[in-house]
């Protein structure tokens, strides 16, 4: 049987230990670290440092960095392989802002040869295999719609296979693609028949990964039978979800349909415990609860529960565990 690997996506303020433990029990292939400064890094910032951490049941384990300059990521690098990790990833897709504007993360999709530059850094000083996460362009105009066919006729190609092909020459191990520009940010749909065109070309011979929309089991049989991925990133579907992995390991090997299958006391309970983990990590009640406050808004196990507004936002308002769990245990009393 073909195995169809599952990875969580690196995910700012989301994927600390906690929920990647969670997410490694129902199935996740393997987990990636929040983003990691390079700059921070190297200056040794104590918040930055704690983003190293991970339990051995995580692995196999990608840390992530983003920066902008080759010799700080570099750096970095060597920083990150002390802590022995599976991977170490390389963040050129996060489109925020303070990230990108500052020419790091997708900013460098305007910056191809320092993007290379910083490519060839990371591989050239570490042992251990560097992937590469990054999207489809800056902008609209980086791509081409076109069919293949096209393609080869006119000596032409997306902006993101000739970008791939480069990131494979500069000695990456793998590279994961989201299917969406910069400028789309996370609106629209993802591209996957650009996803597929990378995976396609026959000059690229490392793995590609797909992510972008995968938000059900059969959306991920879908584009890995379609496209031929060698494996799917999963992220927003996550929050508030981490078995989501088991549903999509029930249907890719098995053929079952079981998203819709559990219990809302087994899915309430499994939230009270990723709020315990969160306030254990953080070692602070208060901050805890903020930091798994999204995985409440965005639980599919709360989503369409009649007449269930003003307890989502008594919920959502909730600031002490026992008040936060009171809640709970009444919402699975009461639609259960």
């Amino acid at each position: 049987m073909t195995h169809h690997p599952l990875y969580l996506a690196p995910m700012e303020d989301v994927t600390d230990p906690a929920f990647r433990l969670l997410c490694k029990r129902f199935g996740a292939d393997r987990v990636y670290t929040e983003f990691v400064n390079a700059d921070a890094l190297v200056r040794e910032v104590d918040s930055t440092l704690r983003k190293l951490r991970f339990a051995e049941e995580e692995r196999p384990v990608a840390i992530q960095i983003y920066g902008r300059e080759p010799e700080s990521m570099r750096d970095a690098a060597l920083m990150v392989e002390q802590v022995r990790p599976d991977f170490i990833d390389i963040n050129f897709g996060c489109p925020v802002k303070k990230i990108a504007g500052k020419g790091a993360g997708a900013g460098l999709l305007r910056n191809v040869p320092k993007m290379l530059a910083i490519t060839r850094a990371v591989t050239d000083a570490v042992r251990l295999p560097v992937t590469v996460k990054t999207r489809l362009g800056w902008d609209a105009q980086d791509l081409i719609p076109a069919p293949h066919e096209w393609w080869r006729q006119t000596g032409s190609q997306p902006f993101i296979l000739d970008l791939a092909e480069a990131l494979q020459d500069c000695g990456i191990s793998e590279i994961t693609l989201h299917g969406r520009t910069r400028a789309q940010m996370y609106s629209g749909e993802a591209d996957w028949d650009m996803i597929g065109a990378v995976k396609n070309n026959p000059r690229m011979h490392i793995p590609v990964t797909g992510n972008g929309d995968i938000t059900t089991p059969e959306r991920a049989k879908e584009c890995f039978d379609r496209y031929g991925v060698d494996a799917i990133m999963i992220g927003r579907a996550t929050f508030g979800c981490p078995w989501i992995f088991q549903d999509m390991r029930d249907c890719l090997d098995n053929g079952r349909d079981t998203a819709d299958q559990h219990p809302l006391r087994w899915c309430i309970d499994l939230l009270k415990e990723h709020v315990d983990a969160s306030i254990a990590y953080i070692g602070d009640e208060r901050k805890g609860i903020l930091h798994s406050r999204r995985h409440f808004a965005n639980s599919p196990a709360l989503k369409g529960l009649s007449g269930f507004r003003q307890t989502r936002i008594a919920l959502l308002q909730a600031d002490t565990r026992d008040e936060v769990f009171r809640i709970m245990d009444r919402i699975a009393d009461q639609w259960g």
